[in-house]
Order: C-alpha cells, then structure tokens, then sequence
C-alpha cells in the first residue's frame, strides 16, 4: 500500500494547495485588486478552475481512491482521506471542465458588477450577470444529479444535508422564531441604541478589534485585518486573512463583524498541522464553520460576562465617547431586536429569518419557479411577511449580499445551521466549564478557544458535520438548544 498512499497524497496536497491559490486570488480581487483588473481575474480564475477540476477528475486519482478504498484496516485518518477524496471527485468528474471554468470566470466579473451596482442601487445592471450565474449553476447542479437540482448545490457546502430535511426544519424554527419575535414586540422594557450610534471613529474600531481578536486568540503572524465591501475569511492554517467594513456612526457592523470573522479564523487556525492539506484534514462544513463564528459574536460576545471584562477597555479606547453609559444599558443595547433590512447586522432572533428568506428565494431560483427579473419583488414581498419591514432600495435589499455573484448558491442555509449547532454547543461547554462566566468576566478567552479547537476545530473532517454535532453534543442537531437560549436572553432583556 505504501506507493499506493503517497502518491494519493501528493496528488491531494498539489489540489489542496491549487485551491489555496484560488482563495487568495479571491481575497485580492476584494480587497485590494484595481476595479479594470476584472477582467484579468476572471481569466485567470477560469483557468485555475479548469487545472484544478481536471487534476480532481484524473482518471489515476481515481484509480488510487478505489485501491485505497478496498484495503482493510485503512485507520480513522486515511479512511476520511479516502472518503472526502472520492466524494470530491465524485462530483467533479460528473461536471464538464469547461462548464467549471466558464463559471468561474462569470463569477469574478459577476462580483464587480454586483459591487458597482449595489453602490449605484442598480439591480438592473447586475440582472444579467445573475441570470447567466444562476443558468451555471442549474447547469451544475443537472450535470451532478440528485433527487432535487437544490440538493446538489446544498451538498457541496454541507454534506448530508437536504433540500427536503431543510425545509422541515426552517418550517419549524419560523413558526417559532415568529412567535418569540411578536413576544419580545409586546415587551415592557426596550433597550436604547443611541450609545452604538455615537462617533466612533474607523482607526478607533480597528485598534479595539485587533486588540479582541488578538485576545480571542487570533495569531496575527499568520493572519492580517483588512478592509472589504463585504466581510470575509480567506485562507488555511498559517495564512488565514480576515476583512471588515467601518461605519464610524454604528460601533455594532465592525465590532461584531470582526469577532464573526475571528470565529471563522480561529477554526482555520485550529486545524491539525500535521493534517490541514489532507482530503480530511479541513474544516468539517459551512455550517459547523458558521457556528465557530456566530459563537464568538453572538454567545460570546453579546454576553454580559465578556463585557464586564471589556467594557472598561471599550471605554478607554473611545474617551468621552461612552460616558455616562452603564455597562447594563450598553448591554441591552448590543441585544435589541427590532426588524433590520440588512442581515449581517440583523439580531439574534430576526437573523434566521433572514437565511430562511434567501433559502427559499434561491431554491424558487434554481427550480425555475422564480425569475431572476422578479427577485426585487419577492424579495420585498418577503421581507414585509417575514419582519414587517420592505426595502426602500434594492441596495438594502436584493442586493446587499456577495454570495449569488459569487455564484455561492446553497451557501445561505449554512447561516442558520451555524446558529443551531453553536447553541448545542455552548450547552455542552458550559457543561465541561462550569465557572465559564467567571473566566470570561476575568477576560480568559482561550478556555473557549482551547475548548474548540479540541472538540471541533482539529477533528478537520473526520466525521460528517451530524455526527461531529451528535460525538461534541450527545445530540442530533435541532432547533431546540437555540430556541431555549434565545427566549431565556431575550426574555430578561425585554422583561417578559
């Protein structure tokens, strides 16, 4: 087996490797790439794409998956290998080469024309970049061939997922998320924003995120803060980049937007060293990467322990700024929960409205029941059903995301299992960490990194993302650990 084994791997470390080169062409296009360079990108992005694909398709790689897969005794990390290395080829040999880099360099000029038309509040110049992105991936998804074209696309970002099983469990957490929302409506009490809405100026934020992330455990030598029009993570291990955007009259898009990414980096951090480049030895999927995120913003950093550790250190760094702002009352202001038109700086419990919005707008999308021309619309249509609020623009609505120009269709239930795999999660670290308050109240943030990177973050691969949640939880994932967590938070903040 031994010639077997490595060339199996040398062959998946060339792929992995190739893949990182992709996500770092990625990163600069949003960050630093001149606006006429779209065009290079795209070509360079579609012929990247096409040496990936057809090295992910060789037949010889093939051929060494099969032999691997019928030895016995292969051990836990070489079986997930062999494993993650067949399903994506799987996938990949069932997509014409030219299909994969006609796509790949639709999307990179697709995600300029998207940034430009949202600056513009211009759905009508992006339509057409959306129409072709959409005609791919329908084309990607027929070319894969499951039971839904949905469920092709929801598989690459979180496998063993459904389209059916989806839409039970989003019907669900609605109904309920619903009724906790017109609860928390008929509060007595209702927290004031007016603190977050101050001048907080964009080198202030950025010295105060640095200083979070760096105590969260964010290794800057092996990472970098920039700036972008849509936040984001890029990268693996030694090489994990994190952006934000700064809005000096509302401290919130940052300061949570950089704890969201650090989540994220600290997942890539924390992978195995010995094993981040194999087949196996990444992270497990989207949504147990979108739980690390919201974990840290959220259940972290919107408690109350983190910030009477914090808050303080928030004040000297913004002098005058917070005077006469108790540490209650910034608390409650960092909870509200009010309807928003933008997602990423939706609250706790209007935020899954918000995924289950553009889930179902995508699938109506790629099933052909909705056109891309009448996406304004319903969109509109369902943000009034959903929150009781309609976009006043297409720049804070249809087009505030990156992800359909980026052809990331299936990507946006990734959010809200995130949401529901970090709450099981936090149950179980309380469980293990009985004084967890106290150590955040005293600012000792690596017991929660520690915490993650050995129950998540180095397992990489090894288990699909149901069973690393039931091996972490004792628990199949449900809606029911986020519902109980929620409606006890939301409950004290808004006295009902």
């Amino acid at each position: 087996m031994g010639d077997t084994k490595k060339e199996f791997y040398e062959r998946c470390l060339e792929i992995h490797d190739l893949q990182e080169a992709q996500q770092l062409l990625d990163w600069d296009q949003q960050v630093v790439m001149p606006r006429k360079g779209a065009e290079q990108r795209g070509n360079q992005q579609a012929a990247l794409a096409g040496v990936l694909h057809a090295k992910i398709a060789d037949p010889a790689l093939g051929e060494l998956i099969t032999s691997l897969a019928a030895k016995k005794d292969l051990g836990p990390d070489l079986a997930a290998d062999v494993r993650e290395a067949k399903r994506a080829r799987d996938r990949a040999v069932k997509i014409p080469a030219a299909l994969v880099s006609e796509k790949a360099k639709a999307c990179s000029l697709a995600q300029v024309a998207w940034e430009e038309a949202k600056g513009k509040n211009d759905f009508r110049s992006f339509k057409p970049h959306l129409v072709k992105i959409i005609d791919l991936t329908r084309r990607t998804a027929e070319a894969i061939g499951t039971e839904t074209l949905y469920d092709a696309l929801l598989d690459e970002f979180e496998p063993g997922m459904t389209e059916a099983a989806l839409k039970t469990v989003f019907s669900d957490l609605r109904d309920r998320l619903v009724a906790l929302f017109e609860k928390i409506q008929g509060g007595r009490d209702k927290p004031n924003q007016d603190a977050l809405k101050r001048t907080y100026s964009a080198p202030g934020q950025e010295a105060f995120g640095r200083r979070i992330a760096a105590d969260m455990g964010y290794d800057f030598d092996a990472g970098r803060l920039d700036r972008s029009a849509h936040p984001f993570t890029s990268g693996t291990f030694w090489d994990v980049r994190i952006t934000t955007r700064y809005d000096e009259h509302f401290l919130s898009a940052s300061l949570f937007g950089v704890f969201h990414e650090t989540g994220h980096a600290l997942y890539e951090q924390g992978l195995d060293p010995k094993r981040y480049r194999d087949p196996a030895g990444g992270s497990c999927s989207l949504g147990i990467h979108e739980s690390q995120s919201r974990f840290w913003e959220n259940l972290i950093g919107r408690s109350r322990p983190f910030w009477w550790h914090y808050f303080p250190h928030l004040k000297q760094a913004f002098p005058g700024i917070l005077d006469g702002i108790a540490l209650e009352d910034f608390y409650r202001a960092i909870n509200v929960c009010q309807p928003s038109l933008i997602r990423v700086e939706a609250d706790e419990v209007t935020y899954n409205l918000h995924i289950i919005l553009r889930f179902e707008l995508e699938s109506a999308l790629i099933s052909g029941k909705l056109d891309a021309g009448e996406l304004p619309g319903a969109w509109n249509e369902k943000m009034l059903s959903f929150l009781g609020i309609e976009p006043p623009s297409d720049q804070t609505g249809v087009l505030q995301d990156i992800h359909w120009s980026a052809g990331l269709i299936g990507y946006f239930p990734t959010y809200a299992l995130g949401n529901l795999y970090a709450a099981q999660f936090m149950q179980t670290l309380r469980k293990d960490v009985p004084d967890l308050d106290k150590r955040l109240s005293e600012g000792k943030l690596s017991v929660v990194k520690d915490w993650l990177n050995q129950k998540i973050h180095r397992h990489g691969r090894l288990y699909l993302p149901g069973e690393l949640c039931q091996t972490v939880t004792g628990k199949a994932l449900a809606a029911d650990a986020s519902m109980t967590y929620l409606t006890e938070k939301f409950g004290e903040v808004y006295g009902f």
